[in-house]
């Protein structure tokens, strides 16, 4: 019925519901219901699902690639990198970091080998080679850190004290078996050695390590000279699609002027050619708005087009400092704190990790040597493992840093392990043959699953305790080592729990497995030989050397210390190549 005033009468509430929706108002009423309960209830639960997709294509993609006037990684000509940024944004990043590790990016404009990129971004990079920027010296490996033989074995004597934390070199002391605190090998006894600072570590020699260009250097790292902070400059932080010939990411490594890291550039080197992945590099002269120059390493950083440049159609994942390789269940949001994954996000997950180190846990040792092939790429592992000993790199997959890439072919449904971070190369005993275990600091472990004893293939004791964990803060004046062998989850040489004794928990469960069975020895040892062959009998390691030199020169780096760290790693290839000449596991 129409109002009074003869105006339409406007429609109830309920007329304007659908008619349908009305007739099945129950229905929906207990529908909402339900979802309001699980709202309540599951509102803050985390649904990670997996990917299900089959495409292979990578998503992320290039759509600006800036050409260059040079190769950016053309080791025959002279490069320079020009950084350009806002002070005050400097100096926040700067107080973000001291306060809570935080490594957030600012912008900058770049200038390389003169072409200019305006709005890069750059941000710190490293874990323990960064602490004493955040005012502890006491940084453990990773990158740099504590000076090399450090504390010895337990009660072993440290720069001629009493098992005492030596104080660390400032500018940079010497590699692992170097002068150091006034002492050859400071630090005392390492597997074998004697008791007193100045004996050699695990029967090698004095200079067993790589010296100021190579191996454990301390790095004295300051805000007030950026010139020599580690940088990772990212093309495209601020320009989606943006990439550098071809590259988004550059790494500038620790280590400036006569402490450039040469031994990180001769890993590389070496491992070029071999049919392996080895990251790019180039030394060039780094200037920070007004400050002087300096000469760097710099080196392709392992992100989309390094992983996309990986032989066949893979997927690679890149292990996290703070990771793991245990199995943590079917949750893949469980694994996102140990693994990076490259390339492929979108399309693939990380349902194949998880797959591997459930079966490497699970698997007995039958099962094990039987089935590997079926899940790992044996020959290219053997391979890898083989190539950590031969360059003396403690700090591999096994290693605190975790520095190693899981690559996953999608045709062969296997995975490999690829290599990068070489900065603490060189670093080891030289006389350690095929079945030992590098340690930190000089000392070499047995090979995994020894028995603990001191030196040798049945798990020495190493130099320096392995494992020791990322921002362990510095020890107080005068306070002892702890004695790492009796704490909770120390391996201290129990068979099959990693061996090397003395150690926090360390290692890697594939490559300690891998090791321990003598299934796969015969092609260990043949990969070994290959590389032996390739790295030290053919004269290649002496070889590169010579270049690095002209390199070094070439960027600036003055002659006297040139010759002193080239000099140090001649001596170190020298006597690797001597001591594996003589082991006939090596030569046949």
């Amino acid at each position: 019925m129409s109002p009074v005033d003869g105006t339409p009468r406007g429609r109830r509430l309920r007329d304007r519901v659908p008619v349908r929706l009305r007739h099945h108002w129950k229905p929906a009423g207990a529908l909402c219901a339900g979802l309001a309960v699980m709202l309540y209830a599951f509102g803050d639960a985390r649904v990670s699902p997996y990917v299900t997709s089959a495409s292979r294509v990578e998503a992320d993609t290039i759509t600006d690639d800036v050409k260059g006037t040079v190769g950016l990684y053309d080791t025959s000509v002279k490069h320079s990198v020009q950084l350009e940024y806002k002070q005050t944004d400097f100096d926040k990043m700067m107080k973000e970091f001291k306060k809570d590790g935080t490594k957030d990016p600012i912008p900058a404009d770049l200038t390389i080998d003169g072409v200019f990129l305006s709005d890069v971004g750059i941000r710190l990079k490293g874990n323990s080679t960064l602490m004493s920027l955040r005012g502890n010296r006491g940084g453990m490996p990773g990158g740099g850190g504590m000076p090399a033989g450090g504390a010895g074995q337990r009660g072993g004597k440290a720069s001629g004290g009493n098992g005492e934390m030596p104080e660390p070199p400032t500018g940079g002391g010497q590699a692992a078996g170097g002068q150091a605190a006034g002492g050859t090998a400071a630090g005392g006894t390492a597997a074998g050695g004697g008791q007193d600072g100045g004996d050699k570590a695990a029967g090698g020699g004095g200079a067993a390590a790589g010296g100021r260009g190579g191996g454990m250097t301390q790095y004295n790292l300051s805000a007030d000279k950026p010139e020599e902070l580690p940088w990772l400059v990212k093309i495209d932080e601020y320009v989606e699609g943006r990439a550098y010939q071809g590259e988004r990411e550059i790494s500038l490594r620790p280590g400036s002027n006569a402490q450039v890291p040469l031994n990180e550039a001769l890993a590389l080197a070496l491992i070029d050619g071999t049919g392996e992945p080895a990251e790019r590099y180039g030394l060039t002269t780094l200037k920070v708005n007004n400050r002087p120059t300096a000469v760097r390493l710099m080196v392709e950083n392992p992100d989309t087009e390094y992983a996309e440049a990986v032989d066949g159609e893979s997927v690679v994942y890149k292990a996290r400092a703070g990771g793991t390789f245990d199995y943590q269940g079917d949750d893949p949001s469980k694994y996102e704190t140990s693994f990076r994954q490259l390339n492929k996000v979108g399309s693939q997950d990380l349902e194949p990790v998880m797959k591997l180190a459930k079966w490497v846990e699970k698997a007995s040792d039958e099962e094990f040597a039987a089935d590997l092939d079926k899940h790992v790429d044996v020959d290219s592992f053997a391979h890898y493992v083989a190539t950590q000993n031969l360059l003396m790199n403690f700090d591999d997959m096994a290693g605190p840093g975790k520095n190693y890439l899981l690559g996953y072919d999608l045709n062969s449904k296997k995975f490999s392990v690829l290599g990068w971070d070489y900065n603490l190369t060189f670093s080891g005993d030289a006389t350690a043959g095929p079945d030992d275990q590098m340690s930190m600091g000089g000392g070499m472990g047995g090979r995994p699953g020894g028995t603990g004893g001191t030196g040798g293939k049945d798990g020495g004791t190493g130099g320096m305790p392995e494992g020791l964990p990322e921002g362990m803060p510095e020890l107080p004046e005068g306070a002892e080592m702890p004695d790492f062998g009796d704490m909770p989850g120390a391996p201290g040489g129990d068979a099959g729990k990693g061996g090397g004794g003395g150690g926090m928990r360390s290692g890697h469960a594939l490559k300690e497995r891998f090791l321990k069975l003598d299934a796969f020895d015969a092609v260990y040892k043949k990969a070994y030989q290959d590389l032996y062959e390739k790295f030290y009998a053919s004269g290649k390691a002496t070889k590169t050397l010579d270049d690095l030199a002209e390199q070094a020169t070439r960027a600036g780096v003055p002659a006297k210390d040139v010759e002193s760290a080239v000099g140090t790693l001649r001596t170190t290839v020298t006597q690797r190549t001597t001591a594996l000449a003589k082991n006939k596991e090596v030569t046949g």
